[in-house]
């Protein structure tokens, strides 16, 4: 082979060779013909009206929830008038009650276990109520709207001798006296 073939040859190979590396562009794909008159939009749907969140049922629920809340009793360590944790918490949810409906009046009654002189238990029943309305009053709840007698040991919650029904006896019960119909869960 001469050079000149040679040359030729190579030549070749060169330009097939960077013909190979060359990427080929795909062609662009068609644009889609410009729409004469646009589509009208689709009417708005036609307002929902939504379901009455608090039927007759769902309010007498809430009522008795309240009822039940405000009612609950809270008790107290022998010999003690001291409020616990799970006492107030309780009457912070007594709060809420009370504050939700004004037209609420309660009676809390002091109540104790059979231990001690009958003096001695009514004067201890009387400080178990004084110290939940103190705490009632304190966080808002008017004055006026509570009432507090003391029972001493004569209502025991639970007959027996033992520490089972002491614990029991040993309490504060709250009765609605006034307004029980304008009961109102507490505000959310």
């Amino acid at each position: 082979m001469n050079a000149r073939s040679l040359y030729a040859v190579s030549s070749i190979a060169a330009v097939l060779a960077l013909g190979a590396c060359h990427k080929k562009v795909a062609p662009a794909p068609a644009p889609a013909p410009a729409p004469t008159q646009a589509a009208p939009a689709p009417p708005p749907p036609p307002p929902t009206t939504a379901a009455p969140t608090n039927t007759g049922a769902d309010m007498a629920s809430a009522r008795d929830a309240a009822r039940a809340s405000l009612t609950a009793p809270i008790y107290f360590d022998l010999d003690s008038d001291a409020l616990s944790d799970a006492d107030r918490a309780s009457l912070d949810a007594k709060v809420g009650i009370l504050n939700a409906s004004p037209g609420v009046k309660i009676r809390v009654a002091g109540h104790t276990d059979e231990r001690g002189s009958d003096e001695y238990n009514l004067a201890l029943g009387q400080r178990r109520a004084a110290a939940a309305k103190r705490y009632l009053t304190q966080h808002g709840v008017p004055d006026a709207s509570i009432d507090i007698i003391s029972y001493g040991e004569e209502h025991p919650a639970m007959d027996g001798h033992d520490e089972a029904a002491w614990s029991k006896n040993r309490r504060d019960e709250f009765e609605i006296t006034a307004g029980a119909d304008a009961l109102k869960p507490a505000a959310q």
